[in-house]
């Protein structure tokens, strides 16, 4: 019987669980899906990879040139998703910050959560500082950190449906790169502005 009430509790926690992960991935969703960032970013990163992978000068060349219409553009789509994720109320916009996805975390430890409006704006802030390059850093470098700007705003969008865990588990997966390896491939204004927000 105790067996049963156990079982039939971690049920329900995980039911409860679900249900709020799925309730912010709909809300998400349907503010993400009204942009072209996903694409966008698809398209800059392959990009990278050709205009690194180019042995002639002349056409590296004109892939940087050509990226950087799509930088731009990209930037552009993240500032506008972002604004009108500010339109979200603030009590759906909060999430937990603990490691672990738990029903009510948000609720239960006030105290480890934050808003994604807040994050998302560091986000967009400082992938436009990098598209701007006002570090004057070269074609490689600023490809290197606007790569880890953009892979750091989808794991806080993963993170905001899912959990840390997950997040940096999907990070892991599909780009071999560790949470902590992406905040130290941002720009310095991006890792101490995420840092006080999410520590």
């Amino acid at each position: 019987m105790e067996l049963f009430i156990l079982a039939l509790a971690i049920g329900a926690l995980w039911f409860l669980n679900i249900r709020e992960q799925h309730q912010r991935i709909r809300l998400l969703a349907n503010i993400l899906g009204q942009f072209q960032v996903e694409k966008l970013m698809e398209t800059v990163a392959d990009g990278y990879l050709r205009a690194l992978g180019e042995d002639d000068a002349d056409r590296r060349g004109q892939v940087w040139n050509m990226l950087g219409q799509a930088e731009l553009t990209l930037c552009a789509q993240v500032q506008a998703f972002v604004k009108a994720f500010d339109q979200v109320d603030a009590e759906a916009a909060r999430f937990s910050t603990l490691p672990l996805a738990l029903p009510f975390a948000k609720q239960l430890f006030s105290s480890s959560s934050a808003d994604l409006r807040a994050l998302l704006h560091i986000h967009a802030d400082g992938i436009a500082a990098v598209v701007a390059n006002s570090a004057g850093l070269s074609q490689k470098d600023r490809a290197f950190m606007l790569t880890a700007e953009l892979l750091l705003l989808q794991h806080s969008c993963q993170w905001f449906c899912r959990s840390k865990a997950t997040a940096s588990a999907r990070m892991m997966v599909r780009h071999r790169t560790p949470h902590a390896q992406l905040l130290a491939s941002v720009s310095a204004q991006t890792r101490k502005a995420y840092s006080r927000l999410m520590d």
